[in-house]
């Protein structure tokens, strides 16, 4: 099937607002790639959200080329067969685009999968465009990251090349900071730390053009959030947005890297007026970023998503401008929840426009250092970026959640009976 009804094969390896979306806005035109070895990641509740759609599963250990083969002929049985793809997804990025090219559908190649996924090759790629970037060299022990410390100096960050949300990120303020790296573990980077302030932005692509750029604030960086920090993206609608040309940006990026079609989400810093490019992934943005730009510019950001992945170009039509972001909310630890702040309480807040409660009393909970490490988010409106941060630690003074490790949750339950 094609033309003005284009299907959209969409790999769905994790729960989103945009698969959701995309789950109740493409019924009879969207058809689901999913992964036998993430399926621990797919709640039970998801999976029945979504049974009204088709779905493909790739196995697990079987070699790619014989799965396209058998979704060749899956595909046959059904009434209507993509023509389109899309991948929200990091960490599948290279076996889901892989995927693609073996079923005859639009894709990244293998080159520029390496461009938005390997670190090192990336950093390369934006100096060919005449990008600023931090310093960096690829490692395999603490005396490589030793030797680059000696020519670039403390604090440095150290992570793998293929990371994704700073999972095994790390500042590192002195050697002593290598205790217990495993660098037999990944293929590690480390880089210089660089100052100033480091935004976030977000884009849309259709037909190799750039249509516009959505800035966000970090009220905390990343690395930061990791360690403790509050955890907050604001998309910038208004004039605070910083003082740099980010859709002419972006697109010497997507034109240097041959990119057609696509969600772009990227981070920089601007140092003394400089912009120095951080990382950049052609996926929607980590956390709620994307629904972020919908609330601040009033428009349906997820259907705009949804043509360019379609083939249409979309008409961004905003309704207003303002500051909107999103807020994670805390997930202290392990173990199983005993309370948690409700939902309609965090609704009572000012500028609080919208609340998710990802678990609740009596559920079990696996807290990680990622960045999207949380129990649910708030979206938070205002007028100014600093009007949406005091917000959101009105929301943090307010939320409040209880987790009891395991084992004395255990220990209460059978006391109680």
């Amino acid at each position: 099937m094609s033309g003005d009804r284009p299907v959209l094969l969409m790999a769905d390896d994790r729960a989103s607002s945009f698969t959701r979306y995309a789950a109740r806005a493409l019924t009879g035109r969207l058809v689901l790639l999913r992964f036998a070895e993430a399926r621990r990641d797919l709640s039970d509740d998801y999976l029945r959200e979504t049974a009204h759609l088709p779905a493909f599963w790739v196995r697990e250990g079987v070699p790619l080329e014989e799965e396209a083969r058998r979704y060749a002929v899956w595909i046959r049985g059904l009434p209507v067969r993509p023509d389109r793809f899309c991948n929200p997804s990091e960490p599948r990025q290279a076996v889901a685009q892989r995927f693609a090219a073996l079923v005859g559908l639009p894709h990244l190649t293998g080159r520029q999968v390496t461009w938005v996924r390997d670190k090192a090759a990336m950093k390369d790629r934006f100096r060919e465009l005449g990008l600023r970037t931090a310093r960096y060299a690829r490692v395999a022990d603490a005396a490589g990251v030793e030797r680059f410390a000696g020519s670039c100096g403390w604090p440095l960050v150290l992570k793998p090349v293929d990371s994704f949300a700073c999972v095994d990120t790390f500042r590192l303020t002195g050697p002593t900071s290598l205790a217990g790296i495993d660098f037999g573990a990944r293929d590690w980077m480390v880089e210089e730390y660089l100052g100033g302030t480091e935004w976030e932005v977000c884009a849309l692509i259709h037909d190799g053009d750039v249509l516009d750029a959505w800035p966000s604030a970090m009220p905390c960086r990343p690395l930061d959030i990791v360690d403790g920090a509050m955890n907050a993206n604001i998309s910038v609608a208004t004039r605070e947005a910083p003082p740099v040309d980010l859709k002419a940006l972006l697109q010497r990026i997507a034109t240097g890297m041959g990119l057609d079609h696509g969600y772009v989400h990227m981070e920089f810093f601007v140092i003394d007026g400089e912009v120095y490019a951080g990382e950049v992934g052609v996926r929607l943005a980590g956390c709620e970023i994307t629904a972020n730009h919908g609330h601040a510019y009033g428009f349906d950001v997820f259907g705009a998503t949804l043509d360019v992945y379609l083939g249409h170009r979309p008409a961004l039509r905003y309704g207003e401008r303002r500051c909107a972001g999103d807020l994670l909310l805390p997930l202290p630890g392990s173990g199983v929840v005993r309370a948690i702040t409700p939902r309609e309480e965090l609704l009572r807040i000012p500028g609080v426009v919208d609340a998710v409660l990802k678990v609740g009393v009596g559920d079990s909970v696996a807290a990680r250092r990622a960045s999207h490490n949380a129990s649910g988010y708030v979206h938070v409106t205002g007028i100014s970026i600093d009007e949406v941060e005091h917000r959101m630690r009105e929301v943090l003074d307010v939320f409040t959640i209880d987790v009891a490790p395991a084992t004395k949750a255990r220990e209460a339950g059978a006391a109680h009976h």
